[in-house]
């Protein structure tokens, strides 16, 4: 592993490197305060009323900035290395970084790769962009099979260099004219055709951090290859001393044996299969080229597939990586008149991480234009008519706001044990935020404008995955709310929502009732408001129910990682903080 880099300071790096894109291309335009490379107005097809939006954290470049252009992206939002960008930056990109057509089946279609911290963040923005009206849909992309079934679990595969190619055929049919469904549905036929497997010689090290221990157990020996690792240096099947005719067999093996039953994610059984060998950045072309020719003859060779397309390059990296991916495309039939997905996968585009020319018409131009417009989506929000006593409310609220801040020390305490500490720092900071708003905004009355008062608060004020589950829950409440009409914002209207709300949140998350998160606390709550409307019993419940995880091993969420035998001693942090914010809610001393 080299630590040696030109550019130590990581948000220097990342804010030039942004900016370079605009200096190669002229048709593009940077969002410098939100990390937004999009197309100038009036670079692309006149036509075009769908936009992609892609994004997630740097490092892989030439995704996702790079695939900005005609044919392919409208815009993407750069997270720092290795992390998500923030809801707000993707919600900007959104709001006010592409256009908005009023022409109908027009919208927006925003493209992620499975990574938890991409999926809520993007879904949070995903959210709140249609809260405000926006037309927009969301796609993520699991390719990866170098960790299977058994071991991803309910998160499922990773997105790695096969979103390219969803990238590439949804955005060649945006450039057509089609409609928002017709794109989201082909994006997502693509992303369920695809099988993507890695492999590696080092881990890589992000500029601005300590040197690592290289004698450390993690890192490979000599002549050692892990087969599978992720982009940012996860864990892969194995690690093994192979050459390079032994390795790519294994590669191939893992997406196409349909015997595995771990890993055989797509029966590869069309009469057209499109082939991309991507390097992850540290690999020669010289080396890549024998590679290729080893991976073209082993398809034909072990499995009778000669690829239609086969693509070579860097398209998806793990910055300097010295290793290289392995993609296949079953490529079947889009359902959308002629257009085929060979066809949109050779449809033109224009975009340096395509390795696609810019045109001389591009250069000449000169185009100076940008958009200037707020992208905040702020405004003032409609009342609902949906009412409650507003002192009564901010009686309660407050008195459960005051009781989430009481146990943080020992909601840290639990997180101490098994998670990294900061969970009930986090919903004390939120909780701290919103007392402060209430003091000098009190309440309306009218639960849709109090609700859309606080999640900017919790967006703003608590980070983290809970921060983004949180922020999503009440984005996702403030729709339910006011599809429940004027009237009385009564137990079992709020048990509704709540209900309409979870189900909501469930397209971000898998977590479930028994996964110890705080949604062992939240649907307990909710089921029994649900049945009694009676909020004394409801917050019992999700106490019993927090007091429940105690010695529940963890399926999702730091605790997976940290192991031990501390999830015996302790409740879930999460749930814990969020059954006692019930019981203040509800005024039971727990």
């Amino acid at each position: 592993m080299t630590t040696k880099h030109f550019l130590h300071d990581p948000a220097h790096l990342l804010t030039t490197s942004l900016h370079s894109l605009t200096l190669t291309n002229p048709g593009l335009a940077l969002d410098a305060a939100n990390k937004i490379i999009y197309r100038r107005p009036g670079y692309g097809p006149a036509s075009q009323r769908t936009h992609i939006i892609s994004g997630g954290g740097s490092g892989h470049e030439p995704s996702f900035a790079g695939m900005v252009g005609p044919g392919l992206l409208s815009a993407a939002v750069a997270g720092t290395i290795f992390a998500s960008p923030s809801a707000e930056q993707i919600r900007a990109a959104i709001m006010g970084r592409v256009e908005h057509h009023d022409a109908e089946g027009g919208g927006v279609l925003v493209t992620v790769m499975n990574y938890t911290g991409d999926v809520l963040n993007f879904g949070m923005a995903v959210e709140t962009a249609r809260a405000a009206g926006v037309e927009v849909e969301m796609v993520v992309v699991g390719d990866d099979v170098g960790v299977g079934r058994a071991k991803a679990g309910k998160v499922g595969r990773r997105g790695i260099a096969g979103t390219v190619l969803v990238h590439k055929i949804s955005g060649a049919l945006a450039a057509q004219g089609k409609g928002l469904k017709e794109v989201a549905k082909v994006a997502r036929l693509v992303s369920e055709n695809l099988v993507s497997v890695g492999a590696s010689l080092e881990h890589v090290h992000v500029p601005g951090r300590a040197k690592p221990d290289v004698n450390a157990t993690e890192y490979l020996r000599d002549r050692e290859v892990e087969i599978g690792m992720g982009i940012h240096n996860e864990q892969g099947s194995s690690r093994e001393e192979v050459e390079l005719p032994e390795l790519v067999r294994k590669m191939l093996a893992q997406m196409l044996d349909q015997s595995d039953k771990d890993r055989a994610f797509v029966n590869v059984n069309s009469n057209e299969v499109v082939l991309l060998v991507n390097n992850l950045g540290g690999v020669s072309v010289l080396e890549m080229g024998g590679i290729v020719t080893e991976v073209v003859t082993q398809l034909e060779k072990s499995y009778n597939i000669r690829p239609v397309r086969i693509l070579s390059g860097i398209f998806m990296t793990s910055l300097n990586g010295l290793g290289f991916s392995i993609t296949l495309l079953n490529v079947v039939n889009t359902g959308i008149g002629s257009a085929s997905m060979i066809e949109l996968l050779d449809y033109p585009c224009e975009a340096t991480g395509w390795s696609s020319p810019v045109s001389t018409q591009t250069w000449e131009e000169k185009n100076t234009a940008t958009r200037q417009q707020d992208a905040s989506g702020g405004g003032k929000i409609k009342p609902s008519g949906l009412t409650m006593d507003n002192a009564t409310a901010q009686q309660a609220l407050t008195r459960a706001l005051e009781t989430v801040v009481a146990v943080e020390p020992e909601v840290t305490r639990y997180d101490t044990i098994v998670g990294d500490g900061d969970c009930g720092i986090g919903l004390r900071r939120g909780a701290e935020a919103i007392l402060n708003r209430l003091k000098s905004h009190p309440m309306s009355g009218d639960a849709v404008v109090d609700v859309t008062n606080i999640v900017p608060i919790v967006e703003k004020e608590m980070d983290g995955t809970s921060g983004a589950i949180y922020a999503i829950f009440l984005h996702a409440l403030v729709g339910s709310l006011r599809s429940q009409g004027p009237g009385e914002a009564s137990p079992k209207v709020w048990a509704s929502a709540l209900k309409q709300s979870c189900d909501a949140l469930s397209k971000y998350t898998p977590a479930q009732p028994g996964d110890r998160t705080l949604v062992d606390a939240l649907y307990p709550f909710v089921d029994v408001l649900a049945h009694t409307g009676d909020v004394k019993e409801a917050a019992k419940a999700a106490q019993a129910a927090a007091e429940g995880t105690k010695g529940m091993k963890a399926s999702l969420g730091r605790t997976v990682y940290i192991g031990g035998s501390g999830f015996e001693q302790v409740p879930d942090p999460g749930a814990w903080g969020l059954a006692s914010f019930f019981l203040g809610l509800a005024d039971i001393n727990s």
